[in-house]
């Protein structure tokens, strides 16, 4: 087994074996992120010490026959957006530059519980309200294919160092694509879960009001095997979360990708993709009809209103919330990112009659696209309409529809996968999205895991 690049599941199976100890991979981590981190500035917050100590103490514990949880002693990241207790959480924004929590969130607190050790915290834009990781907090955040390039947002500094053999795995969010994006813009697998699915308790911004449907949590790592060993882990009622439910969740080991009735579309109407963004689309189709899915190619009813709805749903307050976010933090000066888009959401601001109108639009949509799904299993498609982009450029006026392809689906609560399926003609990854019925994780998981056989999954950067 490589160290650096096994999968976590991988790892943490030769940790309890004692085939490596939690102190070798903890140190071989904490070497890989000094040796690449200045190229990337992925890492924020390096709490090395720390992770040696909980490793020496995980150690010991398996030299007694103890064994925490099936995460034991294996080093993980965590996006800086949730609270970790004695480590800063700055959820990216200068108001909270120096906030320490006292508790971690319940994410967090459900990884360490299992075993898992924090190796860091990682960069996201300010408010995780953005599709590339940059903020006045810690700077930009790189792609390790193309350090000309965004590795995206908000989870931005998860995809990067986990693509680059930094963290085996990691924990992200996700309102608008920041679990899919990232993954697609580094090659790495990741996970939308169904709305409902994780508690949200102590990330920031915390989810309230009308956008809360959007925000879900959810496992990063370069192989969808590790997806399916931690989603289990972080799901289910906290008791403080009031939107979770306690459904059960299904075993991607039992789902057969033969008889799977699949819809697949490589342009959504909305913002062409690129050719080769297409084709690794059509060849993630042709690959499950060659398994015996039965595949056709078509468009969901409905799907042309994503845009329409998601600048009134995140932009019908006219940015009063985002204002009420950073006045509580403490925030008198936003980054440039969040000033753009700040813009963007003053001038979109509806009055209360049409925000109304627009929220039943957004059921009639939700319907509509229910609909549709009816008679498939999953649906496969772009995570999104390029490859990685240029830094600075994801908040262009002529670029904020190339988002939709995962924003689709935030706005019906559907859980959705991303997985490398090919590459650019420049070196970048292109990935694939997986999208399943509510609270069918495991039949997306169990496609993207065939997917990521046959069509190969992460491939390590050129760093």
């Amino acid at each position: 087994m490589e160290l650096l690049s096994a999968s976590a599941t991988e790892l943490a199976r030769a940790i309890r074996a004692k085939e490596v100890s939690s102190s070798e991979a903890v140190e071989a981590y904490l070497r890989r992120i000094e040796e690449i981190n200045p190229k990337l500035n992925a890492v924020v917050v390096v709490t090395a010490e720390r992770a040696r100590a909980e490793a020496k103490e995980a150690d010991a514990a398996l030299a007694r026959g103890s064994v925490k949880g099936p995460l034991h002693g294996l080093p993980v990241t965590i996006k800086d957006a949730f609270e970790t207790a004695g480590v800063i959480s700055t959820g990216g924004t200068l108001g909270r530059k120096a906030f320490v929590p006292e508790r971690d969130a319940t994410a967090v607190a459900r990884l360490r519980a299992a075993g898992a050790i924090m190796l860091g915290k990682t960069n996201c834009p300010e408010l995780s309200l953005a599709f590339e990781s940059d903020n006045l907090v810690y700077g930009r955040t790189t792609n390790p294919y193309d350090l000309s390039r965004t590795p995206g947002g908000s989870s931005g500094g998860e995809a990067a160092i986990i693509a680059a053999c930094g963290s085996p795995l990691g924990l992200g969010s996700d309102a608008a694509g920041s679990i899919r994006l990232p993954s697609h813009y580094c090659g790495i697998a990741g996970i939308k879960p169904t709305t409902g699915r994780v508690p949200r308790t102590g990330h920031f911004p915390s989810p309230d009001g009308v956008t809360q449907p959007l925000w879900q949590v959810g496992p990063m790592a370069r192989r969808v095997e590790d997806l399916i060993l931690v989603l289990p882990i972080i799901a289910g009622v906290d008791w403080c979360d009031p939107a979770i439910v306690p459904m059960p969740l299904g075993d991607p080991a039992g789902v057969k990708i033969a008889g799977l009735r699949v819809a697949f579309y490589t342009d959504n109407r909305i913002f062409a993709p690129t050719p080769e963004t297409a084709g690794v689309v059509e060849a993630a189709a042709k690959a499950l009809a060659d398994a015996g899915a039965v595949v056709e190619e078509a468009l969901p009813t409905g799907i042309e209103q994503t845009a329409e709805l998601t600048k009134a749903v995140l932009g019908g307050d006219g940015g009063a919330t985002v204002q009420g976010l950073l006045q509580a933090a403490g925030t008198t000066e936003m980054s440039p990112l969040l000033q753009r888009r700040q813009k963007i959401r003053t001038a979109g601001k509806l009055p209360i009659d049409e925000f109304y109108r627009q929220m039943t639009r957004w059921q009639k949509f939700q319907s509509s696209m229910l609909a549709f799904f009816q008679p498939y299993d999953v649906i496969i498609c772009p995570a999104n309409a390029a490859p990685a982009m240029p830094h600075g450029t994801t908040s262009d006026p002529d670029k904020f529809l190339a988002f939709m392809y995962t924003l689709t689906y935030n706005l019906t609560g559907w859980p959705g996968v991303v997985v490398r399926g090919g590459t650019s003609a420049e070196g970048l990854p292109i990935g694939v999205q997986v999208v399943a019925h509510a609270w069918k994780e495991h039949v997306a998981l169990a496609v993207a895991q065939h997917l990521e056989r046959l069509l190969g999954g992460w491939q390590p950067p050129p760093l």
